[in-house]
């Protein structure tokens, strides 16, 4: 289980793969196993690194409080450790949000990105970061129910009913509702690690300097996301000045998931093009 010594803290990482290096960035409240449905596809063309941010995962949990700054020096952090000098950037939600400041802090250091159902405000983290305390004290007593409500917030309700009907069903034969059931009790965020997160997050506000990420971009947009919904996407579309927006019908905030091998077409052609 590889760890890196990054700005201060231990960080869980994992490498897949030989190339161009890829590095994933997760969600809030998530892991690096979110990406179950793109790593045997992305390292079959990329070198695929995940990791787990700070205050999640298997990642060191520091106690005292940090800054969106501290997140973009993470990620620096490790593409250090590792030797990388450049690489493509994936992040979805606020991975998204770490990738744009990342950018703006270090622009020699990122290719392309690929920015997956994510947005330009960190507006709302707050009210997830309750809903996703509540579910760490239901899961303590009742699981499944905790896995229902959490499913709810993330998933189209097509695929939230086909998982509820048989929680082994293998969508795309890489992921069932086991698998994420799995992934969301291990290595859970406490409440204390939620409002970490949160409170170093809700900084992120780049309205007003997308114009200046001119690195070439891919937006994957989902048609029923609750927590970036299309018209935020087709905002920052709009205001990159070399993006390109791809909407993929029928699904919601965990999109990568849901339809894995078309989005994972999508990012391998951006990408290699």
């Amino acid at each position: 289980m590889p760890f890196a010594d990054v700005n201060g803290i231990k960080m869980h990482y994992e490498v897949l793969g030989d190339g161009y290096s890829l590095i994933l960035h997760h969600g809030y409240g998530a892991n690096m196993h979110i990406w179950m449905g793109q790593i045997k596809a992305l390292s079959e063309h990329f070198k695929v690194i995940t990791l787990d941010s700070r205050s999640s995962g298997k990642t060191e949990r520091p106690k005292e409080a940090y800054t969106l700054d501290t997140l973009v020096d993470d990620l620096k952090g490790l593409m250090d450790a590792l030797g990388i000098q450049e690489a493509h950037l994936m992040g979805q939600s606020m991975g998204g949000w770490i990738i744009q400041n990342f950018v703006l802090k270090y622009p020699d250091k990122a290719n392309k990105l690929v920015l997956l159902g994510t947005n330009h405000k960190g507006a709302g983290i707050h009210l997830l970061e309750q809903t996703m305390g509540e579910l760490y004290e239901l899961r303590k007593t009742a699981p499944e129910e905790a896995f229902r409500r959490y499913a709810k917030l993330m998933h189209h309700r097509r695929f939230f009913k086909e998982m509820q009907a048989d929680p082994k069903k293998k969508f795309h034969d890489l992921w069932s509702a086991e698998d994420l059931i799995k992934e969301t009790m291990e290595d859970q965020m406490t409440p204390e690690d939620l409002a970490l997160l949160a409170n170093a997050i809700d900084a992120h506000d780049l309205a007003d300097r997308l114009h200046k990420i001119s690195n070439p971009i891919l937006l994957i947009c989902a048609s029923n996301d609750k927590m970036s919904p299309k018209l935020v996407m087709e905002e920052m579309d709009s205001a990159f000045p070399n993006s390109k927006l791809e909407f993929v019908d029928k699904t919601g905030h965990h999109l990568f998931l849901e339809e894995a091998p078309t989005v994972n077409n999508l990012i391998i052609n951006f990408l290699k093009s």
